[in-house]
């Protein structure tokens, strides 16, 4: 290395600074070319290439102590060689989820789509943040021209949006912005002065609304989880109770979140019934349809989310349904007046300044929490431009239709019982294996029962056959929540899915 530094020094102009050398520069560009070269050669014949073939496993199912010492995860002082690297690279694939297998029916996500993940491909190379036209100025314009477009699919003749790391986070933009517009003061003089304010959603609600009432200071004892019916629906009539019985203790109402599509049932929030009730209280009304929003696409499946359009804002994930890819996810206000902007603009100076050469009015990155923020609209624009609104359309009516074959051969089959008749894609099911099916009803058949679920959910891991989820709710002992979304999927998968629940299941 000295002799190195020596030959550098010699050069002309050659610069050292506290011992380092500063021209030229430090990286092997051809090396690290090479590098990317072969990674991605790997990636196409170990992930993309797989991704629609059933013999694969869906996981190399190892418990994490043997995948710590499989996977060699120390950093050390001195950097791994190339063909280390490279191995390493294919670890990694060989031992994690395929969430892009056709059996993945495990999360509200799956799948794989050539253009989504193309333009992560292109947004990874080029390391963009959307906050401001000058860095960012294609993205910028797409994630406006997509936002525009699914607005339109709420129904509202304007609006604003933005993008964001997650559904979770859409809640809490959400949840904030309606705080806002119910008390402006709250940004300069924070929480002291405030009267006790309480929000309701449904007792099927995401998990992210408690979340999203403890970050922002509200608590999580002032959400009010309305009663839902035996579908997993808000009930109106005990929102209205619970609006009337808050303002009895001297709170203050100021939020309704409805939910479109919930995560265990699937279930669609009466909108239009909701909406009346905000009116006549004056409340914001916000939808999380982070799951349910993409039926809005389908002229046959929107009716799911009727009475939509009266929202003040939706959360909505094209990541799921529609398959864009982790993450896409907006939040999408139907106010104009710049109130997403007024409610989280910091105005720095040194990013956000008023006297650019361009419109300024393309600098959007100040309605965001965040200061650096992914171009997460553009793989659903180049996923959209593809294959055209029909296409996606395509997509959602053939999940669904999928779910509903399912659900009819479920039906004709024993050991096989619904919890539900599903109105999205999210399938509930038990499968009651042999040695309880002349059972008496009762709490020992129900222990039992709820025993089976975790076993069968093991034996599929490490066998690597599928993925399928399992919880119990509501009081009812664990169940199946097999979900549909890949276009991917077909009616031979649903086929085998029941089919290997009773292999896997035959000794219980």
């Amino acid at each position: 290395v000295g002799v190195c530094k020596q030959e550098m020094l010699q050069k002309k102009n050659a610069v050292l600074v506290d011992g380092v050398i500063l021209n030229g520069p430090i990286m092997d560009s051809k090396a690290g070319e090479k590098f990317v070269e072969e990674a991605c050669k790997i990636i196409m014949e170990e992930v993309i290439q797989k991704a629609d073939d059933v013999t694969e496993k869906v996981c190399e199912w190892q418990a994490p102590e043997t995948l710590k010492q499989i996977l060699d995860l120390e950093m050390r002082d001195t950097g791994e060689c190339h063909q280390k690297l490279l191995q390493l690279c294919r670890d990694v694939i060989q031992y994690s989820v395929k969430t892009s297998h056709p059996r993945f029916f495990n999360q509200l996500y799956a799948g794989i789509d050539y253009y989504s993940l193309a333009a992560r491909f292109i947004t990874e190379a080029l390391n963009p943040s959307v906050y401001t036209y000058e860095v960012s100025p294609v993205f910028l314009l797409v994630e406006e021209a997509v936002i525009k477009k699914m607005i339109e699919f709420i129904g509202w003749e304007e609006g604003d949006g933005i993008f964001n790391p997650g559904g979770s986070v859409s809640n809490m933009y959400a949840m904030n912005l309606a705080r806002y517009k119910f008390c402006p003061e709250i940004k300069e003089k924070g929480l002291s002065g405030l009267p006790r304010l309480v929000l309701f959603t449904s007792e099927e609600c995401h998990y992210s609304m408690k979340k999203a009432a403890s970050f922002l200071g509200i608590g999580t004892e002032n959400v009010y989880f309305i009663r839902t019916d035996e579908r997993g629906k808000m009930i109106p009539e005990e929102l209205e109770k619970q609006v009337q019985r808050a303002r009895k203790e001297g709170s203050a109402p100021f939020l309704v979140c409805a939910t479109a599509g919930t995560t265990v049932l699937g279930a669609f929030d009466p909108l239009d019934k909701i909406a009346d009730i905000c009116e006549k209280h004056g409340l914001w009304l916000h939808v999380d349809a982070s799951w349910g929003g993409s039926a809005l696409i389908s002229r046959k499946h929107c009716r799911l989310l009727h009475g939509i359009h009266r929202a003040d804002s939706v959360a909505w994930n094209p990541h799921k349904m529609l398959l864009a890819g982790i993450q896409c996810c907006a939040l999408l206000v139907k106010d104009n007046s710049g109130l997403l902007k007024k409610c989280y603009s910091a105005e720095a100076a040194y990013l956000f300044q008023q006297d650019k050469f361009y419109d300024v009015s393309y600098d959007t990155g100040d309605k965001s929490i965040q200061c650096s923020r992914r171009p997460d609209a553009f793989k659903f624009w180049l996923m959209w431009k593809a294959l055209g609104t029909t296409g996606l359309e395509e997509r959602v009516n053939r999940a669904l239709a999928l779910a509903r074959y399912l659900v009819e051969e479920i039906k004709k089959r024993e050991g096989f019982q619904l919890l539900l008749e599903p109105e999205y894609a999210n399938v509930c099911f038990w499968y009651i294996p042999p040695s309880l099916r002349r059972m008496e009803d009762g709490p020992e058949f129900w222990q039992k029962l709820h025993q089976v679920a975790p076993i069968i959910k093991e034996r599929m891991m490490k066998k690597g056959s599928m993925m399928l989820g399992y919880q119990p709710h509501r009081g009812k002992v664990n169940f199946f929540r097999q979900v549909v979304i890949s276009p991917q999927v077909s009616r031979e998968d649903m086929d085998f899915l029941l089919d290997e629940i009773e292999l896997l299941a035959k000794d219980l």
